[in-house]
């Protein structure tokens, strides 16, 4: 039987066909297409999924297709999936003209022209798609004439219902493989309150300001819920920067000890606020918290100060301080080759997390996506060297922008996360000795 709506994940830019369940990013669920799946479902329609990275080819995504032959169609679009979103929507389209296309996510949003331009697109959400989809489905089934590009609206985050995992078919993997599995991830809130020229005001067009959590209480009954129907053992929280709304994460904290979860979780913060809050670090840190991941960024100033981070070089360093006192690990974020960015700066940020000593090192090539101040920024002055949409990948494997070396950016990142042999003895052995300690008391 035929599906209502046939949903297609196309976010194979960086892992390709074939390639789920090989690695974290090639196992996620995207938690946008299974939040509208349940909205979906609520509303009383049926709901399928295609995930390119369990395909081998196009062959056989055109197959599926032409099998299914599917009257309406939903995908979803970062930046970085243009290009096989598009492909697919031509492969849609060729097999069945009137299948009715809806595209939404960031890149709709953020650079609706270029989304636009393309004809075989019948409706472009812009924004948030939980209250306005599930009437669309309805107007196009019942023949009524839409807009074609439809804003948005905001829902009540507590109110929504919780992901639709099914929709996936699977576990995600971890993000460190240290984490036991079942692992799952969730997202507690949407926005984030800093300013970062690299991200802003992309947050801002995409969900408003202020950010929006939902409540405790809604979170811990979802988890709830994976813990009866998975026996999750381990957590990711993705918010962007979860720790911004300090009495929300102690409430969590004082709860998700109270409900009796053990498992060990992991989720976003920053320098400043971790030295700011040493009370509420020590408490995450009792109720399970195994990693922290922290954009540090820079080691330099002057180009915190240019990116508007808000963030200090001392701080950074303060922050492997405190998160070693706790037994918390230590994820660095950090970017290589800014607009205006010096040698001498890019040592600094080299010599910075040489002595942050993380225990996992996530450095990027700076990249201009587009909605941030610093796209427009680059394209202001001429310095972008994205021609392909595959280039928007935060990967440190190609050059970005203009006035940057390239080699020297690589040979700097290899420093960067030089490591003696007996650091990685030492690490090796307490990873082992945590892994075993959770298969047993989890």
């Amino acid at each position: 039987m035929q599906s209502d709506v046939l949903f297609v994940y196309a976010g194979i830019t960086s892992c390709g066909f074939a390639s789920f369940g090989k690695g974290p990013d090639s196992s996620w669920i995207s938690h946008g297409l299974s939040i509208l799946s349940s909205c979906l479902k609520k509303a009383g329609y049926s709901v399928e999924l295609i995930d390119l990275r369990r395909l081998t080819d196009w062959k056989e995504f055109e197959d599926k297709i032409e099998k299914r032959k599917p009257e309406i169609v939903g995908l979803t679009m970062m930046s970085v999936d243009f290009n096989p979103v598009m492909k697919s929507i031509e492969i849609i389209k060729k097999i069945n003209p009137k299948a009715k296309v809806i595209v939404g996510g960031p890149h709709p949003t953020l650079a609706s022209e270029e989304v636009v331009a393309n004809k075989k697109i019948d409706y472009i959400i812009l924004g948030e798609g939980e209250i306005v989809l599930p009437i669309l489905i309805r107007d196009i089934k019942s023949g009524k004439k839409r807009e074609r590009v439809i804003q948005g609206l905001k829902p009540d985050l507590d109110k929504i219902p919780f992901a639709d995992r099914e929709l996936f078919w699977a576990f995600e993997i971890p993000i460190v493989p240290e984490l036991p599995e079942p692992f799952v991830s969730i997202i507690a809130g949407r926005g984030c309150i800093y300013n970062c020229n690299f991200c802003k005001p992309a947050e801002d067009k995409l969900f408003g300001r202020p950010v929006r959590r939902r409540s405790v209480e809604n979170v811990l009954t979802e988890l709830k819920v994976l813990q009866d129907k998975y026996h999750f053992k381990s957590l990711m929280i993705h918010d962007d920067c979860l720790t911004e709304d300090r009495d929300w994460v102690v409430q969590f904290c004082r709860q998700y000890k109270k409900e009796g979860f053990k498992q060990p979780f992991v989720c976003q913060s920053r320098a400043d606020i971790i030295c700011r809050n040493e009370d509420m670090v020590k408490l995450m840190a009792q109720a399970g918290l195994y990693m922290y991941l922290i954009g540090f960024e820079s080691g330099n100033q002057r180009v915190l100060n240019f990116i508007r981070k808000g963030t200090t070089v001392e701080q950074n360093l303060k922050v492997a301080e405190i998160c070693r006192k706790y037994g918390i690990r230590v994820w660095a974020n950090y970017m290589l080759g800014l607009p205006t960015e010096t040698r001498e700066e890019i040592q600094d940020t080299v010599a910075m997390i040489r002595k942050i000593h993380p225990d996992y090192f996530s450095p990027a090539f700076f990249t201009p996506h587009p909605g941030s101040d610093l796209y427009d920024y680059c394209q202001k002055h001429k310095l972008s060297l994205i021609k392909n949409h595959d280039q928007y990948r935060r990967d440190p494997t190609e050059a970005k922008i203009k006035g940057q070396d390239y080699l020297f950016l690589r040979k700097a990142l290899e420093e960067s996360r030089k490591i003696n042999f007996e650091d990685k003895v030492w690490r090796f052995a307490r990873r082992r000795a945590q892994k075993i300690w959770w298969q047993i008391t989890v």
